[in-house]
């Protein structure tokens, strides 16, 4: 069950404060209702306003952007980087940055709003993307790839997978390719207002060169840092995650 929480903590901000006034007014401060909603008002709509304006978390539950993100990560996203939104409606109050290629960015998912994606940015609005034979060309330029290796997959996955580093514009991660012959050829120009984003393990993600762009009011930030790791089924705390940057 996919919970709106931005919702539900508005509800409650709203609920508390509510019946905290009610009390006040009718001069009932004293009554448990009225104390309980004193008390969980301010931490509520303290827990509201970090969440909707500034970080809020977020768990991995794919390997779509492995090795950048492993499944069971929890990750920390920079709510203002792209703009400060209301909660609930969406609605830009403050201008924030523009995405740049190589951002990890989270967003709503253009064919279902409820659901929240993350993927890195490979395209800005006007950019000409080609992807063939698992590399990419932003605006004629080719994405260099180096290879690292064969991938040990944390979580047990049996296809052999080919580590590499790629290069868009400044920006270097790592990313993932199968070793198969699906080798499949698209192109697409990037309307304006909108970002073009995909998985860095790039033969197992649901991204835009299957359902297209992201819309500029669909972005909800930029993932910065691993704040926890845990996969019960796969070793329960990774230690050595808590912390890292994610670039």
């Amino acid at each position: 069950m996919n919970i709106d929480f931005s919702l539900l903590l508005v509800l409650l901000v709203a609920f508390c404060g509510i019946v905290w006034a009610i009390g006040a007014m009718l001069k009932q401060g004293s009554s448990w209702p009225v104390e309980y909603a004193r008390s969980f008002f301010p931490l509520l709509l303290l827990v509201l306003v970090l969440r909707s304006f500034v970080f809020e978390p977020f768990r991995i539950p794919s390997g779509s952007m492995k090795p950048t993100l492993l499944i069971g990560d929890f990750i920390l996203v920079n709510k203002f980087a792209y703009g400060v939104r209301l909660p609930v409606i969406h609605k830009k109050i403050v201008n924030g940055s523009n995405p740049e290629r190589g951002d990890v960015a989270v967003f709503r998912y253009p064919r279902d709003p409820k659901f929240d994606y993350i993927k890195r940015i490979v395209g800005l609005p006007g950019d000409h993307i080609q992807y063939r034979d698992k590399t990419l060309t932003v605006n004629g330029v080719v994405a260099a790839q180096v290879l690292v290796g064969n991938y040990q997959d944390p979580d047990g996955g049996r296809a052999r997978v080919i580590e590499k580093t790629e290069t868009i514009g400044d920006m270097t991660h790592q990313m993932l390719i199968t070793d198969n012959g699906n080798n499949g050829t698209m192109e697409f120009t990037v309307p304006e207002g909108t970002y073009f984003a995909v998985g860095d393990n790039r033969d197992n993600s649901n991204d835009s060169r299957y359902w297209g762009p992201v819309p500029e009011e669909n972005l909800v930030g930029k993932a910065f840092l691993v704040w926890m790791h845990f996969n019960w089924q796969n070793g329960g705390v990774k230690w050595g995650r808590i912390g890292d940057r994610i670039i």
